[in-house]
């Protein structure tokens, strides 16, 4: 009787939080009908402005996944008092890892200029991503091109990579074996090794001077095992603030389908950076 009680109490307590939790879906951040290009958007409905804002970047390969799949990640954060914003991004072979990268950034942009309007601010800015949007995350970050191409200077307060996958894209495909996820990746970076290289965000560590969160599990491909903590080292020799923990027990893909909980350990972890970041002066 006593644990039934207590589902019923978890439940209500679940719903009245789901009903704080405003949602705003499809909204175009290119000034276009793609679906490819629209965010959705998750904040929690009280009185508190200038809220710290998440844009999230799904993974996927670089040729799968979508917003829609990430809506517990964007309720769960917003109950945690952070905006989060999901995006979609084109995909290939329809687009190669610069467009997606362009169109990333493009996002960012349209949070900088309009988020205020859901209760977050535009100088509170972090980027996070899982696996391949990790990747195109860090691209961004790192590689000045991006925001100087849709006209502002980067705007990202602090970044959180989740197994990031393709920190050094070169060096992945250089040893790969040649199986279908090698010749999937072509179709994002070309057969072009010279290309590989210019997509690899490990290729501009110089670049970066905000804060860095990291994550990888401990069962997740070597790649990630190699290149994430190469990161972390790279970023401390440059006296930029870092952190990294590895995730026992955790393969790829559960890197970010254990958030699915909101008691997820991850959660307190990421919340904590973001307002430890943001009340830095």
């Amino acid at each position: 009787m006593l644990k039934k009680l207590l589902f019923i109490m978890l439940l209500f307590q679940t719903l009245i939080s789901s009903a704080q939790v405003k949602t705003v879906k499809n909204i175009s951040y290119a000034n276009n009908s793609d679906e490819s290009n629209t965010l959705n958007i998750f904040y929690k409905n009280d009185d508190v402005k200038n809220k710290p804002v998440l844009v999230f970047i799904h993974g996927g390969s670089w040729s799968s996944g979508k917003k829609e799949t990430y809506w517990w990640l964007g309720r769960n954060f917003a109950r945690k008092g952070i905006v989060t914003v999901i995006i979609n991004y084109p995909l290939a072979p329809a687009a190669q890892y610069e467009k997606m990268a362009g169109d990333c950034a493009l996002a960012v942009k349209w949070v900088q200029k309009n988020i205020a309007d859901y209760q977050a601010s535009g100088d509170k800015i972090y980027v996070m991503g899982h696996s391949a949007g990790a990747h195109l995350g860090e691209l961004i970050n790192a590689d000045p091109k991006y925001f100087q191409q849709v006209g502002i200077k980067n705007p990202i307060k602090g970044m959180i990579l989740n197994d990031p996958f393709g920190l050094d894209i070169f060096e992945y495909l250089i040893s790969a074996e040649k199986d279908h996820y090698y010749y999937d990746f072509l179709r994002t970076f070309t057969d072009k090794q010279s290309v590989w290289k210019s997509a690899s965000p490990l290729n501009y560590t110089k670049n970066i001077h905000n804060p860095h969160l990291l994550f990888y599990g401990a069962k997740t491909y070597p790649a990630i095992k190699l290149q994430t903590p190469r990161l972390y080292e790279i970023l401390k020799a440059n006296n930029v603030p870092a952190e990294m923990k590895e995730i026992k027990g955790k393969s790829h893909v559960p890197m970010i389908s254990q958030m699915i909980f909101g008691g997820n350990d991850l959660y307190q972890e990421i919340v904590g950076f973001m307002l430890n970041v943001s009340s830095d002066k």
